[in-house]
């Protein structure tokens, strides 16, 4: 059973850097075909995805977040991590990241972290 732990401060300021860690056990992060996902939920809104790292290290980003996020990994750690810079209040919302398989013809999302509150604020 895959498991993923989200960590990382639960309130950051304006304009600093929202950075956070998903911890990945009972499977690596360097399988074929998987791709680590990181989405989130603002208070009353849908799920937004905000971006990936595959399996070989590829990463993919929302056009909408891409100016101001990055997603890298430690496989040492068997880690991947999120950063989004110049937070504003609009970044508040509970963060997930996810495994996603992809084969051609499939996306599954079978893993899901617990997801943590971010609130930015001053």
């Amino acid at each position: 059973q895959v498991q993923l732990q989200e960590s990382g401060p639960g309130l950051v300021k304006p304009s600093q850097t929202l950075s956070l860690t998903c911890t990945v056990s009972s499977g690596s992060i360097t399988t074929n075909y998987y791709w680590w996902s990181w989405v989130r939920q603002p208070p009353g809104k849908g799920l937004e995805w905000m971006g990936a790292i595959a399996y070989s290290g590829s990463t993919s980003y929302s056009p909408s977040l891409k100016s101001r996020t990055s997603i890298s990994r430690d496989t040492s750690k068997n880690q991947f991590t999120l950063q989004v810079s110049s937070v504003t209040p609009e970044d508040t919302a509970v963060y997930y990241c996810a495994r996603v398989a992809v084969v051609p013809g499939s996306v599954s999302w079978d893993y899901w972290g617990q997801g943590t509150q971010v609130t930015v604020s001053s």
